[in-house]
């Protein structure tokens, strides 16, 4: 089998291994509490990473507990875009 050949079906492999795998990622798992998360759980959350994560926690902890995805926009890097990814990912009960 020539190179080209090779490299061709490798690519479509991976792209196929790529597809199966994102179905395990599209599960569905339980929302993250925002008002009960560390810092580790919500540094999970897309677009939030560590620094965010302290920020949430340092902000829930100086103005009290997040009523709503809105709310988190009192947290500094965090605006509607952001808000609007972690619709359905997030509870604050």
């Amino acid at each position: 089998m020539n190179m080209k050949l090779k490299g061709v079906l490798a690519a479509l492999l991976f792209s196929i291994s790529l597809g199966l795998s994102s179905g395990v990622l599209a599960q569905d798992v339980a929302p993250i509490n925002v008002n009960t998360a560390d810092a580790e759980l919500l540094a999970e959350l897309p677009g939030i990473g560590p620094s965010r994560a302290d920020a949430i926690i340092e902000e829930r902890e100086t103005n009290g507990a997040f009523e709503s995805a809105a709310d988190l926009e009192r947290v500094s890097g965090i605006g509607p875009a952001t808000v609007d990814r972690l619709q359905g990912q997030v509870t604050f009960e």
